[in-house]
């Protein structure tokens, strides 16, 4: 399967692979580091956003470690389909602090594409049950503080942190 963006660039399900595959170790090392979630289930994070992206649905990825519901760090993740002009980064970066009363909280947002039936091709697919929020993401308490691309060849996602 092959997604076109433009006449000059191009991305395959492999080149999805490769991004959210980076995404995936992120998340491992921060689950790791917090002690809040297991690292089979930033796996299983990882497992739905690659879904997500491979059938066109992800827009943005934001995971977020609270302690007692204040916000301490936070991740971004924007899906970049014309990604010819990124850098690429490692993973990493993200050995996140633990802290008393760790939650990490991820939230996905979706292209207009993901609609009923779109949520119906993906149904059993999908390792966790993902549901409606009015969460604000902004981390207005936050700073961002670095920025890291994971991209191959027409796709990426680019990474903003907050601390």
């Amino acid at each position: 399967m092959s997604y076109t963006c433009s006449a000059t660039e191009t991305y395959t399900v492999s080149d999805i692979e490769i991004v959210t595959r980076r995404v995936t170790s992120d998340f491992i090392m921060i689950a790791s580091s917090t002690g809040a979630v297991s690292e089979d289930r930033a796996r299983d994070w990882g497992n739905d956003i690659e879904i997500l992206a491979k059938n066109g649905f992800l827009k943005t990825v934001d995971l977020t470690l609270l302690s007692g519901g204040i916000e301490i760090r936070a991740v971004r993740y924007d899906v970049n389909t014309k990604s010819g002009n990124l850098t690429m980064s490692r993973p990493g970066g993200v050995l996140w602090p633990k802290v008393a009363n760790p939650e990490l909280r991820i939230i996905l947002f979706h292209t207009d594409l993901y609609d009923d039936a779109a949520k119906e091709k993906l149904k059993g697919k999908l390792r966790n049950n993902w549901s409606p929020t009015s969460v604000n993401t902004n981390h207005s308490t936050l700073k961002t503080y670095a920025n890291r691309d994971y991209p191959s060849n027409g796709y990426g996602m680019q990474r903003k942190d907050f601390n």
